[in-house]
């Protein structure tokens, strides 16, 4: 009998690596090339059996540096990876062994991925009607939606389908997981949509103006909901709230935050949390107030009861 607790955590540890993996933006070696109008930097990485190498910027010190160093990271935890995976292996681990529970979670979660994708676009804005959004989950395109619109919608599908990968829903829900949810929700927006915001922002339609946030207290703050005596559709709820009035990034952190809050939901076997449409005024009214109060209990009330799809109803 395999030990359920070890593999977990080395399932953990994996995920940890694959998404800090994924957040370096420059996976490869460093070259400089020269010509007579002077120095430039590109990345060498092998695809295949091909040698690629993709330009990157105008040569400086500073740059180079930071290649070099994005270059060392990636040998480090390429090479954690394969031991993790080696591990697993002796550990008797193969993909798909999940508790029945969560298992029938991951198939709910599925069934429901085109109608949660359209609820959260309708809470962020984005025009559109559902066979809109389920023709872009299916085709990739659709006429009468702008560029940015369908891109949202797209990215929304990348990281649920993320978050529903076997291997991936056994992690803990941490702060290297909400980054790269965050980097694919923000894909073809920003380049560095999964780093924690540095810059300060607003709230339209709020007072409230979130501080620049500090990445030891959010992996703090996250590591003490997951940790606490609550139950776990409270913590999921609290992740869910924690994240969006922190603002935890320049941009998406409502799309981040529902999608990491249910990736706890579902590796918890709890059904999903997703705001529906016919409740997006009233949430966006009690978001408002718990931004200036800093109150979760009305909000997270209206969650429980409002936004929880359970699997046995």
């Amino acid at each position: 009998m395999y030990d359920i607790e070890k593999i977990k955590t080395l399932i953990n540890d994996k995920a940890e690596a694959e998404a800090r993996l994924k957040l370096i933006p420059y996976d490869g070696n460093p070259e400089i090339k020269e010509n007579q109008s002077g120095k430039y930097l590109y990345i060498r990485k092998r695809v295949g059996s091909r040698l690629t190498s993709t330009y990157v910027d105008v040569y400086s010190d500073d740059l180079y540096q930071l290649l070099l160093r994005n270059a060392r990271e990636a040998r480090e935890l390429k090479k954690k990876i394969r031991e993790i995976n080696k591990k697993l292996s002796e550990a008797g681990y193969t993909s798909g062994e999940l508790p029945a529970k969560v298992l029938l979670n991951l198939d709910f979660a599925r069934a429901n991925m085109k109608t949660s994708i359209y609820d959260q676009a309708v809470l962020e804005g984005v025009s559109t009607t559902f066979p809109q959004t389920e023709d872009i989950i299916e085709n990739g395109t659709v006429n009468g939606m702008t560029v940015g619109d369908v891109q949202k919608i797209l990215n929304l599908k990348h990281a649920w389908e993320f978050v529903l990968d076997e291997d991936v829903i056994l992690a803990e829900s941490d702060y290297y997981l909400l980054c790269h949810i965050a980097k694919l929700i923000n894909e073809g927006f920003y380049s560095n949509g999964g780093r924690i915001r540095g810059v300060p922002v607003t709230i339209g339609g709020c007072s409230y103006i979130p501080p620049i946030p500090i990445e030891t207290t959010v992996k703090e703050n996250l590591k003490t909901i997951v940790e606490s005596e609550n139950d776990d559709i409270d913590k999921a709820v609290a992740l869910c709230l924690y994240i969006m009035r922190t603002q935890v990034f320049i941009d998406g952190n409502k799309r981040a935050a529902v999608i990491y809050a249910n990736h706890f939901m579902i590796s918890h076997g709890l059904g999903l949390l997703v705001v529906p449409e016919k409740e997006v005024s009233e949430y966006k009214k009690l978001l408002v107030k718990y931004y200036e109060n800093n109150d979760i209990t009305e909000i997270s009330d209206f969650m429980k009861s409002r936004c929880w799809r359970k699997m046995d109803v």
